[in-house]
């Protein structure tokens, strides 16, 4: 029979690890964790929360569509995901402008990813539950979680040099006839000025809307 008696040496080195053990399973524990990156804002953070989904990680993310996120994918970033990404933000890294640029084309790169996954080639722009096709459809809640989403993931990358991920924006006033909408939003952040980043009004592989915040709670 194998004697199961270990050495009194292989016992004495196990007690004096057993402190340095128990520490770092503590520093494990009490440390965040690093997938989840950045801490989300408030108003970022109920984008998910309100419609029971995980905020984006550095390999995924969840996909809404349907209208108020009632269809949904999980997009597995690929290696040739994040390669096609970086080389379009690389692209806008000499100022803060190119940067808003290569975030535009990094949304019709979203777009054409997803279409043929989700059947969303065939949406239309500013389509909302009178067209009766949601599951080709984003609506505004849709495109804000998304487009705030992949934004998120450029971020926990390292892809934006120039800007932060802002609260998402809504405008509404019924007064004046303009329809309740709400987009994601990027910030300057040297000029602390928003930027909006809207997919909605624009149609299959369109380049989204980027104006300033205060230019698009005058829009239509």
């Amino acid at each position: 029979m194998r004697d199961t008696v270990q050495p009194k040496c292989a016992i004495a080195a196990g007690a004096r690890l057993a402190p340095l053990v128990s520490l770092l399973l503590a520093l494990v524990i009490s440390t965040p964790c690093s997938a989840q990156g950045i801490a989300l804002r408030p108003a970022v953070e109920a984008l998910y929360s309100s419609v029971s989904i995980y905020p984006p990680s550095a390999t995924s993310m969840t996909v809404c569509y349907g209208f108020v996120c009632r269809r949904r994918h999980v997009l597995d970033f690929t290696p040739g995901d994040r390669a096609a990404l970086t080389q379009l933000l690389n692209a806008g890294h000499g100022n803060a402008a190119a940067e808003r640029a290569a975030v535009q084309k990094a949304v019709v790169w979203f777009d054409r990813r997803m279409g043929p996954v989700l059947g969303t080639s065939k949406r239309v722009a500013k389509a909302d539950f009178r067209y009766f096709d949601d599951k080709h459809n984003y609506d505004c809640w849709d495109t804000t979680r998304n487009t705030t989403s992949l934004l998120l993931v450029l971020q926990k990358w390292g892809l934006l040099k120039f800007h932060d991920i802002g609260d998402p924006q809504y405008r509404g006033n019924t007064l004046v006839l303009q329809t309740p909408h709400n987009t994601a939003v990027l910030i300057d952040r040297a000029s602390k000025i928003e930027w909006v980043v809207d997919l909605w009004p624009r149609g299959y592989l369109q380049p989204p809307d980027v104006m300033t915040v205060a230019k698009w709670v005058t829009e239509d």
